[in-house]
């Protein structure tokens, strides 16, 4: 189905952060925009106000009349949707053109020139900071990202004079195997998803097939440290990159007072003194990938030096809530074990001297089973430890998967207990905090109102 000529789209799962980017994007179009999701939301009212007609009970009756005429609707669903879903099934079987939110950003790829950010943990981050980096300079883009960019408040970007539209690219589902690439990004593969994937072989194997996806005059922007292989096609350009070696790396990184310095050495030379406005030192890295993307595409030294001083950040990204000299609170979406690592290295590099506390709502029954050793490895880095109960996403429960898996292995050195997640405010009423991280991707930030209102009060 062609974008252009359709003229009302319906979506399975609007509130998704993902999928609600491409309800903003087909309400720029002027398109009829409905959909379904199973709970309210800030995002999911905002797309209600900025024009989307959203309901939250599964119901057929409740699909508008404009957006059931199968040859004029693009229906768009997420694969967290569950086969017998009512609306899902209706669809299915009354002839309409069904795609997931990745063969839609497929097509848009194909249409645009797609510079697409790849990797188990730091995507949202860098393809958001890539994003801001083209879109204040004179070059600009369009961008559909995984998170709330802090500069613009929304996830969608538009531009009616650039052709780069700037993707984060998820692996769910092989999500990522749909776009076509012009550019690159793949900052990180370490084992996730195993539901899906099953092996570690199989989700290094999910990354080669990306890297084959990308134009043939395009390039790969590739982590040095990876173990995945890639297989792009010939005449496409790779670089590395990392922290302190590959084609884009930092010199001369100067970490003090809450602020972060670098120079930025790339193969077309150096540019010095660029000043983090997030400053947390795996910024350093996100920040060398997303420069790299947009040296390739034009954006001048000292656009992306203010480009660089001007990000800031992303909603639930190392989201600092509260930080003055008594108490620091911030949130930060990090769901696997290695991002919860990064998460700890960076607060200890800042803050040496006080005592951090991590509240960490697990993720996914799988994930759990998979990874509880590493998960109970990387919290250990932390002083104090308070595990809630796992947050379902999808899936149902497994027979002795609980948060108690990690509880047990955290080394006998950190401070640790169990919680139900609706006792966080009286548990932080109790607590001496000095540095608290709310870690975890499902509903845990719900209490951020609360926290932040105890602790000021404190």
């Amino acid at each position: 189905m062609d974008v252009n000529t359709i003229k009302s789209v319906y979506f399975i799962g609007a509130g998704g952060i993902g999928m609600s980017a491409l309800v903003r994007y087909f309400l720029s179009k002027g398109k009829k925009v409905a959909g379904y999701d199973r709970t309210p939301s800030e995002l999911t009212e905002k797309l209600i106000r900025e024009g989307a007609d959203i309901h939250y009970e599964e119901n057929v009756e409740l699909i508008p009349s404009e957006c059931k005429r199968p040859k004029e609707t693009l229906v768009i669903y997420t694969p967290a949707i569950p086969d017998n879903h009512q609306e899902y099934q209706y669809f299915l079987h009354n002839g309409f053109t069904m795609e997931k939110r990745a063969q839609v950003l497929g097509t848009i790829t194909r249409l645009e020139k797609g510079l697409c950010v790849a990797g188990t943990h730091g995507k949202t981050t860098t393809s958001t900071m890539a994003a801001h980096l083209l879109h204040q300079s004179h070059v600009e883009c369009n961008a559909f990202l995984g998170g709330i960019s802090k500069n613009y408040g929304t996830n969608l970007l538009l531009s009616d004079k650039s052709n780069l539209v700037v993707i984060e690219a998820d692996e769910f589902d092989r999500s990522f195997h749909w776009l076509s690439p012009y550019m690159a990004v793949v900052t990180a593969t370490d084992p996730d998803h195993l539901d899906i994937y099953g092996t570690k072989e199989a989700y290094l194997e999910s990354f080669t097939k990306f890297t084959s996806l990308i134009q043939p005059d395009g390039c790969l922007i590739l982590h040095e440290d990876l173990e995945m292989k890639p297989a792009v096609p010939q005449g496409v350009t790779i670089y590395t990159y990392s922290r302190e070696k590959g084609d884009f790396h930092a010199e001369n990184i100067r970490i003090g007072n809450g602020e972060i310095y670098i120079d930025f050495v790339s193969p077309k030379g150096i540019i010095r003194d660029i000043h983090l406005g997030v400053p947390v030192s795996i910024n350093i890295e996100n920040g060398i990938a997303a420069m790299a993307l947009a040296q390739l595409n034009g954006v001048t030294d000292e656009e992306i030096k203010t480009g660089m001083d001007s990000f800031r950040g992303v909603v639930r990204r190392f989201d600092f809530q509260i930080k003055n000299e008594k108490v620091v609170f911030l949130t930060d979406y990090a769901h696997h074990p290695s991002e919860i690592k990064q998460s700890a290295l960076s607060i200890r590099e800042l803050y040496r001297d006080k005592k951090v506390t991590a509240i960490f709502q697990p993720h996914l029954y799988t994930r759990t089973r998979d990874f509880y050793k590493d998960f109970a490895e990387s919290l250990s880095f932390f002083d104090k430890v308070i595990l809630t109960e796992i947050y379902p996403a999808r899936e149902k429960p497994i027979p002795g998967v609980t948060s108690n898996l990690i509880y047990e292995n955290l080394k006998p050195t950190v401070e640790k207990r169990l919680c139900c997640k609706k006792d966080i405010p009286e548990i932080i009423k109790e607590e001496e905090i000095e540095v608290l991280i709310l870690l975890g991707a499902g509903d845990i930030d719900e209490y951020v109102p609360q926290i932040c209102e105890i602790l000021n009060k404190q």
